[in-house]
């Protein structure tokens, strides 16, 4: 008994949990690469999410599955590149519309309803807004949110595309909430689904709205960040009632004892917004180039976080690269349960999670992005420190105008902000690249 004690002692990150343990997964929106505390922002307010990071572990080169809502969510759902998920750009925000996940792919909640989890969506959807690509037809047992791309969050109205249209559904059915916070709408729904499914393993795929615009932070909130200039202060205004609702979030998981026996992922589906509808900006990407829409390392490198105190490792920082489809892939190893038996681009972070010396599973395998099609299609390939960008423009500039990019070669290690095309230099690492680009859509 004092062997077993002692082996215990040492080697307590090997063990799963008696109970199969929860999962939340937490999707932020159109949040900017530096943008907590944790990752070196100084004027923003995100204790609950730095808390966060302080209970696990962070990824410095952690990469989104796309640089835009949909397909970025696709690779997360699936662990597979969006192009092969069937998701190259955005998805419907009118009800019937066409772009959707197709529902031949299989999902997360798919994979832990399997496995005799309860399963819910929270929050944004946008992958589909037809019965047949719902959350409902996708392994969720339950549904809150919208649909579309996004709602303004007291009225649940899609204004930016089409007719204005009311957007807010439960298990498929329309519901009115006129004048309450969908922040706060998404805690309360989340909580009652716990309370509900204390008893078994639950996973909860929690897709926030924020700080997606438009931005409508607290009126607290807003007069905390008073002395900062706009479009910032409106921006970290939403953020940090992001970061409140998410504390009450956690706090009920404490209260209930679940802590401990819960997963917790956090990360952005793709770079803060410098559309006009978002003020031309508000969100970093602190020394990075890119922001939303590009394939510069501010639009696809982002903050992620995933904690499971007691189990993981806590406090640490990880610098080996990392991206969205490996969560799926993740998850399956660290509860114990099969992942789904078809392709998967995804390759599971478990060892990295567990020890800082081991190596990125993409240490030989090179990472892909994609949005649209054709040959107009942008693209990107990262192999090691070398990154090419076949074809995507800069949307850093604050006028809400980009700048085409064609065949742009970057060493990561020496030049992550993005600034030197080593294209000439080095011809033959771009033809290389271009190559393992052509085979991948082979």
């Amino acid at each position: 008994m004092r062997l077993l004690f002692i082996f215990c002692a040492i080697f307590p990150l090997f063990f799963v949990s008696a109970v199969q343990p929860n999962v939340i997964f937490i999707m932020a929106d159109d949040q900017g690469s530096v943008d907590l505390g944790c990752y070196g922002a100084k004027d923003l307010h995100t204790p609950h999410m730095d808390a966060l990071a302080a209970s696990g572990v962070r990824f410095t080169q952690f990469y989104s599955a796309a640089p835009v809502c949909s397909p970025s969510r696709a690779g997360v759902l699936t662990g597979r590149w969006p192009v092969r998920a069937g998701v190259p750009g955005n998805c419907a925000s009118q009800k019937g519309a066409k772009g959707a996940l197709p529902p031949e792919e299989v999902t997360m909640a798919e994979m832990f309803k399997a496995a005799g989890y309860a399963t819910a969506h929270i929050g944004k959807w946008h992958i589909g807004y037809t019965p047949e690509t719902s959350p409902l037809a996708q392994g969720f047992d339950h549904s809150f949110g919208h649909m579309g791309g996004c709602i303004d969050n007291r009225s649940h109205f899609f204004y930016w595309q089409g007719p204005n249209i009311h957007d807010l559904w439960r298990n498929g059915t329309e519901v009115f909430h006129d004048g309450e916070f969908f922040p706060d709408l998404m805690v309360r729904e989340a909580v009652e689904f716990i309370k509900v499914q204390r008893d078994r393993p639950f996973f909860i795929y929690y897709a926030l709205n924020t700080p997606h615009y438009p931005y409508q932070g607290d009126a607290k909130w807003l007069e905390h960040f008073k002395d900062m200039p706009d479009p910032r202060r409106l921006y970290a205004a939403f953020l940090a009632a992001q970061d409140e609702r998410l504390g009450k979030l956690f706090a009920k998981l404490d209260m209930l004892g679940l802590r401990e026996n819960t997963i917790i992922v956090f990360q952005s589906d793709n770079g803060h917004s410098t559309e006009e509808r978002a003020h031309f900006g508000g969100g970093s990407a602190g020394p990075l180039r890119g922001a939303k829409f590009s394939l510069l390392e501010g639009g696809i490198r982002l903050p992620a976080i995933i904690s499971w105190p007691g189990h993981l490792t806590k406090g640490e920082v990880r610098d080996q690269v990392a991206h969205a489809c490996d969560w799926l892939p993740t998850l399956a190893e660290l509860t114990g349960i099969k992942p789904p038996q078809t392709h998967l681009d995804g390759r599971s972070l478990a060892a990295v999670i567990r020890d800082a010396k081991a190596p990125s599973p993409h240490e030989n395998h090179a990472l892909h992005w994609q949005v649209g099609a054709g040959h107009n299609a942008d693209w990107a390939v990262r192999e090691g420190s070398w990154k090419l960008i076949g074809h995507s423009r800069d949307t850093s500039s604050s006028d809400g105008k980009s700048t085409k990019l064609e065949n742009l070669l970057f060493d990561l290690s020496r030049d992550p902000a993005e600034k030197i095309n080593l294209a000439e230099k080095h011809p033959d690492i771009l033809v290389r690249l271009t190559k393992l680009h052509d085979e991948h859509l082979r």
